[in-house]
């Protein structure tokens, strides 16, 4: 046990042999103060083979421990486990090397429940779908993460349905804009109860006189921010709330100039509610979209526009939303932490990773030593991928040189395992991502993903937690 009975807490850290050495160097490494800890064995080789059984047969006492830390890819049920024994079973990180993250000491964790941004989420082509499309539509961008669903109108496409849609949007619980360049649709959209008018000019400012709808005022022409300064000065003589758009133009078609626009706005009017439409960057340039709404959002957070219109027509926009979620959040917490936007969220990083390789080669080639069984570990680190056993340490960069370490696999499922393995370990080592075996590469938001439920062989009757030792189970 290290350290003293005056720490406030006592922390039990359960981990399989081969990785005993590794755990009690990083906590030694990271010499805490506010926990005393103490490492104990399980009785497994590998960490992750750990069962709820298996823990309960053999951990006899906690020491004095309020909490027990296990490693976090073992697939034990801690609601049960803290059951048993009185104190508060969790899972730690994945990798060791993430263990002073886990503890705060890089900052803390993020909170990343909060945002000051609302998302309006635009169903492009509303006027040629039916209403239960659009309610389908609706329901799959909250989920996303949108807040508000506007109703993108069509320039010559009639709309027959807008009122209903938008009833049916509110019924739903949703709320609602109404996009459109013809004034009539957007009076139509005002009295069937929208929330919002997208877009109103000062020449047609008559229309937000009609109804209780928040407009969102734009610039009469193209570039002219003077108008929009007209617009904005007269809806603050009636005491009416709007938001303002300068309108941000595509990549060589004005896209500089319409930034400096935003700035110029928000130094004119220092506390005016502002929105930006990001899609004529998203859907109009040919780059994945996270990075430029990971900028375009950063650039609202410094503006504090608090409003950002997303679409998501192209295929390659077709998480514009979930990134515009994730940005929002990220960009929020670094702010409220007045630190740079990094080392807080890995949604927006979906090529690559900022820490990639938690071993380097001679680590793996030390755990290699210390395997005493036959069973095939896969890694990867700057060096390539790692693929070892107890009688041999393979690294190639192609996967195909293995085939010869590899001929005496004949089981039909193990050698279809091991393909997914280091098929996922390439992806990995090329892109510069981390790999961790039987886990599913983190592609961010890119991918959507369930909550891996890591107790789900812990059902009654799966066979793993069995009273047999297991495959890697010391006796």
């Amino acid at each position: 046990m290290q350290g003293s009975d005056p720490h406030p807490e006592r922390i039990l850290f359960l981990t399989g042999s081969l990785a005993e050495r590794r755990l009690r160097r990083a906590l030694e490494a990271m010499a805490p103060q506010e926990f005393a800890w103490e490492v104990r064995p399980i009785g497994v080789k590998v960490a992750a083979l750990m069962t709820t059984e298996i823990i309960r047969r053999r951990l006899k006492d906690l020491n004095g421990a309020s909490r027990v830390l296990l490693p976090g890819r073992s697939r034990v049920n801690l609601a049960a486990l803290s059951e048993t024994f009185g104190a508060r079973f969790e899972r730690g990180p994945d990798d060791l090397n993430d263990l002073p993250r886990h503890f705060g000491r890089e900052g803390g964790p993020p909170d990343l429940s909060r945002y000051d941004m609302r998302i309006f989420a635009e169903i492009v082509e509303a006027p040629t779908l039916g209403t239960e499309q659009i309610l389908a539509c609706a329901a799959e961008y909250r989920a996303a993460g949108a807040d508000m669903i506007d109703l993108g109108c069509l320039p010559d496409t009639p709309f027959p349905h807008l009122e209903d849609a938008v009833a049916a949007l509110k019924a739903a619980g949703h709320a609602v804009s109404v996009d459109s360049g013809d004034p009539e649709e957007l009076r139509r959209g005002q009295r069937a109860g929208a929330d919002f008018l997208l877009s109103l000019t000062e020449k047609t400012l008559a229309i937000a006189e009609e109804g209780d709808a928040v407009p969102v005022l734009i610039p009469a022409e193209p570039g002219d921010l003077d108008s929009l300064t007209r617009a904005i000065e007269a809806m603050q003589a009636r005491g009416r709330a709007f938001l303002a758009d300068p309108v941000l133009d595509p990549i060589h078609f004005g896209f500089t100039e319409s930034l400096m626009r935003y700035r110029e706005l928000r130094r004119r009017f220092p506390d005016v509610e502002m929105l930006m439409g990001i899609g004529n960057l998203t859907e109009l340039t040919d780059a994945d979209s996270a990075g430029v709404t990971a900028v375009l959002s950063g650039i609202c957070s410094e503006l504090s526009i608090r409003n950002l219109l997303v679409v998501r027509v192209s295929p390659h926009c077709r998480r514009a939303i979930e990134e515009a979620d994730a940005a929002r959040r990220l960009f929020f917490a670094a702010r409220e932490r007045d630190a740079l936007p990094m080392n807080l969220s890995d949604a927006l990083i979906a090529l690559h990773e900022r820490r990639p390789f938690p071993n380097t080669p001679e680590e793996i080639a030390e755990l290699q030593r210390e395997i005493t069984d036959p069973n095939w570990r896969i890694e990867a680190s700057e060096a390539g991928i790692h693929l070892y056993n107890r009688d041999r340490h393979e690294v190639a960069a192609d996967p195909f040189a293995f085939f010869p370490a590899l001929k005496g696999v004949v089981d039909a499922p193990h050698a279809f395992y091991l393909g997914v393995e280091l098929a996922r370990a390439q992806i990995a080592f090329q892109l510069g991502k981390r790999y961790v075996q039987d886990r599913e590469l983190d592609w961010g938001v890119a991918v959507p993903r369930a909550p891996e439920a890591l107790d789900r062989f812990e059902a009654p009757g799966a066979t793993l937690a069995r009273d047999a030792p297991q495959e890697g189970e010391e006796e």
